[in-house]
């Protein structure tokens, strides 16, 4: 006798359903992907998408005062949105962008060659 298990979700579509009405859970989200990939934007972008397309691209994009297209390709893996794109998206899907000083010294390298803390 088989065991029926019900059908995966891809990793995508199951992101931007846990984020779709958790702000706090997306700001988290966003923060471990800067913390986390800080020489990697596409990955950062990855993140902002997935916080983008769970409040609806489309409104995202009237928010931010983008045409739809344009937030897509900005938030692409070849995306290299402005400050000014970058700020607006943020504030269309109620986060912004935030600072905190780094552990040690100001100046001293702070990275491990990508291994956790």
């Amino acid at each position: 006798m088989s065991t029926r298990h019900p059908p995966s979700v891809p990793h995508d579509a199951a992101m931007v359903r846990m984020l779709r009405n958790n702000p706090w859970f997306a700001a988290e989200y966003l923060r471990a992907s800067l913390e986390d990939n800080a020489d990697c934007p596409q990955a950062i972008l990855l993140a902002l998408r997935h916080v983008a397309e769970a409040r609806g691209m489309q409104a995202v994009a009237e928010a931010a005062g983008i045409k739809r297209e344009s937030l897509y390709r900005a938030l692409s893996p070849k995306g290299n949105p402005t400050f000014k794109t970058l700020s607006a998206v943020l504030k269309a899907v109620g986060l912004q962008l935030t600072t905190e000083p780094l552990p040690g010294p100001p100046g001293a390298s702070n990275r491990t060659s990508g291994h956790a803390r």
